[in-house]
């Protein structure tokens, strides 16, 4: 139902939302009046509350209300010509313009049934995105899960040893794996990793043992490129045949080696031809052993582990400053003129006589040239004498007091190291010393007032031979193994403040001396046969030198008092502690004194 507004350009529009089928009255002011809930409706499609529209009803004229019984008639039959004059006026309104009330209402419709629409459409796009997340994780996951299964099954493949045909003959050595050709995958990013290259030679790199990296990729020094420089030199020469020449002096077989110019640039000592070696060439160390062992050897070191104590005095040398031992690692080197035995060189020449005849057979080897042996290798030092050559000299012929002051600071250096390392085996004739002397420049034709050209002489140490150092326990038995620099002049003049300064803050630090075992244990560890508890000990008896030193340094003692001091040795524990949830390893120093003594103290 409708009636007319009081502004002429709208038209209000009743309608009960409940229920349809009430009785709908028109009243004179332009409302009306239902047993149901009113909606009022104006032609913007502004819709009005049903509880206001009832109040308006309920508080308008209405002139069927029992309380207007008092009003006379003229004044009804008045209301009564208004209200037929405004009912008509209504229905003709009503009539004109039915086709647009109509029109609104269904376009209000149509505007609900979007807005609900999209809101509909809204919330199915948003199922459906976090339905398509989830398929796409899953997806995800299933393609991992089959790219992890094809990559098991290509390396169950690959690793699947091939059968041999029983019909073709098969030749195989003692001790010899045979290496089978795989299969490459350019294409696929978890393909295999494909055998090491062929060496220049035409042979695959050798390999130490089947589980071990080419010799290659063993002597890789990445933070030593000078090193490193080295042993690339030395391994070119050995291949364009330029081989390591055997040292006659000294009781172990040690090499020098040579580069592609016949020029020294190192010295080689394998492990296995030391002087205690199964293979050492030197025979008169194994009669020493053999028949007379109580007299010859030490049994307060660790057998042939001397290459390790080279590379050990290096690390300490670079530690601490000192700059007299020559720059020393642990290398693999394989040459023909090292000592073998029969049975490696039968084999390797079975080896290159079936590679050449039979090279089918031969590229399966992993190596065809002899096994590489483990071993130091030292920088080769040139200028250099044994120190009893110049000691000799100096005694006859003193050095200038610039000169003397300098070798008194080589001197001193040497003993600090010597006396940290415990070595063994210092003798005047395994440490070296260089002296240039100066060289005048007078010309017969110069005149007398020109001033004579004249060099500064250098006098420089090296201390060679290390590997008789790092005892497990000070020498108590037969021989006292003592340093032989002990009787020279030098050991009786105290520590110069310069050698205090270079050395003494960092032996009292204990974080400093803790490094250094940590260092050394990377090293030795790398030996077969390392034994912990064997290495804490050798470092329990580093720990004391290093204290005895501090001490003797701190008092003003001469290096012969110092070699005089009782031997310490200072133990490190380990202790692990628990407090409630937590553990905490803690470490602990004990420091005892050694009280037995050799029964030779002079050798």
């Amino acid at each position: 139902m409708a009636s007319t507004s009081s502004n002429r350009n709208l038209i209000d529009l009743y309608v009960d939302t409940t229920k349809p089928e009430c009785d709908t009255v028109l009243l004179p002011d332009n409302t009306i009046f239902c047993s149901g809930p009113l909606t009022q409706v104006d032609l913007l499609c502004n819709q009005s509350t049903s509880s206001k529209m009832t109040e308006v009803a309920k508080i308008g004229n209405n002139p069927f209300n029992s309380s207007k019984s008092s009003v006379n008639n003229e004044a009804k039959k008045e209301d009564l010509y208004l209200l037929n004059s405004n009912n008509n006026a209504f229905e003709s309104a009503m009539e004109s313009n039915s086709e647009v009330v109509n029109g609104i209402h269904d376009e209000f419709t149509d505007l609900s049934k979007t807005r609900s629409g999209i809101e509909a459409v809204e919330d199915i796009t948003v199922e459906a995105n976090i339905h398509i997340e989830k398929i796409s994780l899953q997806a995800d996951q299933q393609s991992e899960d089959v790219t992890e299964a094809l990559k098991q099954n290509v390396y169950a493949k690959v690793n699947k040893p091939v059968k041999q045909k029983a019909a073709k003959p098969q030749v195989t050595f003692p001790d010899e794996d045979i290496i089978h050709e795989e299969p490459t995958y350019p294409n696929q990013p978890f393909a295999p990793r494909l055998p090491p290259p062929r060496s220049p030679s035409g042979e695959n790199q050798p390999l130490l043992s089947k589980n071990r990296l080419d010799a290659e990729f063993i002597n890789d020094f990445p933070d030593d490129s000078v090193f490193q420089t080295l042993v690339r030199n030395a391994e070119t020469a050995i291949d364009r045949g330029v081989y390591p020449v055997r040292i006659a002096q000294g009781s172990s077989g040690s090499y020098f080696v040579k580069d592609v110019d016949q020029k020294t640039i190192g010295v080689f000592k394998p492990k296995n031809e030391e002087p205690y070696g199964q293979l050492n060439p030197k025979w008169t160390k194994w009669m020493h052993k053999t028949c007379c062992p109580c007299c010859f050897g030490r049994g307060c070191l660790i057998p042939n582990q001397g290459y390790l104590s080279e590379a050990g005095a290096s690390i300490i040398d670079s530690k601490l400053g000192l700059s007299i031992v020559p720059k020393t690692k642990v290398v693999h080197l394989a040459s023909e003129t090292f000592n073998y035995n029969p049975i490696d060189r039968a084999k390797t020449k079975t080896k290159k006589y079936t590679s050449e005849h039979f090279p089918k057979f031969g590229k399966k080897f992993h190596r065809i040239g002899l096994p590489p042996k483990v071993g130091s290798m030292q920088t080769y030092v040139e200028g250099y004498k044994d120190a009893e050559f110049w000691l000799r000299k100096f005694e006859a012929d003193p050095l200038q007091a610039h000169t003397s002051r300098e070798y008194q600071l080589q001197f001193e250096r040497l003993v600090v190291l010597d006396y940290i390392i415990r070595n063994t085996d210092r003798g005047n004739d395994n440490w070296l010393i260089r002296y240039d002397k100066p060289d005048i420049d007078d010309e017969n034709d110069a005149p007398e007032t020109e001033w004579s050209m004249v060099t500064r002489p250098i006098v420089k140490i090296a201390a060679i031979d290390n590997g008789l150092a790092f005892p497990y326990k000070h020498p108590d038995s037969w021989r006292a193994y003592p340093y032989h620099w002990t009787w020279l002049p030098e050991a009786r003049i105290p520590f110069s403040q310069e050698t205090k300064d270079l050395v003494l803050d960092k032996l009292s630090d204990m974080h400093f001396v803790e490094s250094l075992t940590t260092e050394l244990h990377e090293l030795f560890s790398q030996d077969k046969g390392f034994d912990r508890s064997l290495f804490d000990r050798q470092m329990a008896v580093m720990r004391g030198q290093i204290l005895n030193l501090c001490k003797g340094m701190n008092g003003g003692n001469t290096p012969e008092e110092i070699v005089n001091m009782r031997p310490v040795v200072i133990e490190k524990t380990r202790e692990l502690s628990l407090g409630g949830r937590l553990r905490t390893m803690t470490e602990h120093f004990s420091q005892r004194i050694q009280d037995r003594k050799p029964f030779f103290s002079w050798c």
